[in-house]
């Protein structure tokens, strides 16, 4: 990749594709992980079963997407969302 140009990333659902709420370019891995972290913070319902899973994508130099991995329980969709917890 280019110098000048700078990867984005995409909060994707577990079958790869666009997450149906969190779909958007962002600059940065914090950026991303810190959209998705909010938006499952706000869940005061559970997510549908293609809200619950979280991966990270960045973009390749040839506009191919790659997946970097799914940042945390969260994200996945487990754990208890009335406990924070700082490591992904």
């Amino acid at each position: 990749m280019p110098d000048s140009r700078r990867p984005l990333y995409r909060l994707v659902s577990l079958d790869g594709s666009p997450h149906p709420v969190l779909d958007a370019p962002y600059e940065s891995i914090a950026a991303a992980e810190a959209a998705a972290s909010r938006w499952c913070e706000r869940q005061g319902r559970s997510p549908s079963a293609s809200e619950q899973g979280i991966g990270l994508e960045v973009q390749t130099s040839c506009g191919e997407w790659r997946t970097l991995g799914y940042p945390s329980a969260c994200l996945l969709g487990h754990g208890d969302r009335s406990k924070k917890t700082g490591a992904p």
